[in-house]
């Protein structure tokens, strides 16, 4: 084996957070103790994600000699290699290659991007032999290199998207056609892992099974709303505004309430003050107010002091429903706040934290087609 830089292909496949859990849960599942992803070509066989449990030695970028692999041979016939005792079965007794790498028990399937082209495998062996049909590891691992091969397609499409976003963020003009081909080809992909992970939380598999199944579900809801931001910028961007279903809500309170709910359920760690009057009937688009409030609560929480409550109130005046958002920490600099909802403006950046800088441009647009106004005060003593 020899180390290498690692190659482009490893590292669209080091962004997928499920993959070093999806090796895990393999590796404990089918009792194949070293599990990994391989981009293989007919000239190259390079690791770009390990999970060892064996000691094979193997890392993250190391490659083989491809024709002493079985992946070389998976790729050659686009089927699943399955091997629960090398030794007992005739097709692989004699075979060179357990004999070489020292495996008794073997799994690969094949790994296809989104355009049928082929990437590599996702596979895994051990020293032991493994009763991998009673264990299903066939169809789970399939299941897995499917939704592998779809998040890796829509995290290509998100960074030619990002990319093309802060090419264009200094031109005056987006072009009609990003539209169309930002909801085609993202939201395609991501249907399909959407239905996939349902596949996989509809099956009787253990937990932490259906544990990565859940956290590529709110992969690709996170995705989800990135594009949906980028679509909120491009329609106030060449039309008149962003799109409004204006009817009477009777239970904008509640609907409020629920949003808070939801975003103090994904920061337990946060500490909400909420006061929200009783507004009544509006008539208002509750999607959107709902963006609002998501919008506005999130960059609080990321933003503020992690130590600190973060307020929210909606009131209830003779002219207007006023929401305030209110949280403490760094004070803004005055020459950023009259950039603030612009488009792509951002703030430091915790560790961690995602987003393409658009959701107080929303918000801006958001309450500008309600017929209402934003404004934002920051100091070091009152708070932002």
């Amino acid at each position: 084996m020899t180390s290498v830089s690692p190659p482009p292909h490893v590292g669209a496949i080091a962004k997928i957070e499920a993959v070093p859990t999806i090796l895990q849960v393999i590796a404990e599942t089918t009792g194949l103790r070293f599990a990994c992803v391989a981009r293989v070509t007919p000239s190259l066989w390079q690791a770009c994600a390990v999970h060892d449990g064996i000691g094979f030695g193997m890392k993250v970028g190391d490659e083989l000699k491809v024709e002493t692999t079985l992946c070389h041979e998976v790729r050659s016939s686009l089927e699943a290699i399955l091997i629960e005792h090398a030794a007992r079965e005739a097709a692989f007794c004699s075979h060179p290659t357990p004999k070489m790498y020292g495996f008794e028990s073997y799994l690969s399937v094949p790994l296809f991007r989104r355009d049928g082209e082929y990437f590599g495998t996702l596979c895994g062996l051990d020293p032991q032999p493994q009763p991998l049909r009673d264990r299903r590891a066939l169809e789970m691992m399939t299941l897995f290199a499917q939704l592998i091969s779809l998040q890796l397609d829509v995290d290509e499409k998100l960074a030619t998207t990002e990319a093309a976003l802060v090419a264009e963020r200094d031109t005056a003009t987006m072009r009609e056609q990003f539209i169309a081909v930002l909801a085609h080809d993202v939201r395609s992909p991501l249907a399909s892992i959407t239905t996939g992970v349902a596949v996989l939380l509809g099956m009787a598999l253990p937990e932490p099974v259906l544990g990565v199944a859940r956290r590529m579900g709110r992969s690709a809801r996170r995705i989800d709303r990135l594009v949906e931001q980028v679509l909120d910028l491009a329609r106030g961007r060449l039309g008149g505004g962003l799109p409004l279903a204006l009817v009477p809500v009777s239970d904008l309170t509640a609907r409020v309430q629920q949003v808070v709910d939801e975003i103090a359920s994904a920061h337990p760690d946060r500490s909400l003050e909420v006061s929200l009057d009783d507004i009544g009937t509006a008539e208002v688009d509750p999607v959107r107010i709902e963006q609002i409030v998501s919008n506005l609560l999130a960059n609080a929480i990321e933003h503020g002091d992690p130590a600190a409550p973060v307020a929210i109130a909606l009131q209830s005046t003779p002219d207007a429903i006023v929401l305030r958002v209110h949280n403490t920490g760094r004070p803004i600099p005055p020459d950023e706040l009259s950039h603030l909802f612009e488009p792509f403006a951002r703030g430091p950046r915790r560790p961690g934290s995602r987003g393409l800088g658009l959701g107080l441009f929303i918000v801006h647009e958001i309450v500008r087609a309600h017929g209402g106004t934003v404004d934002v005060t920051s100091t070091a003593g009152a708070g932002t």
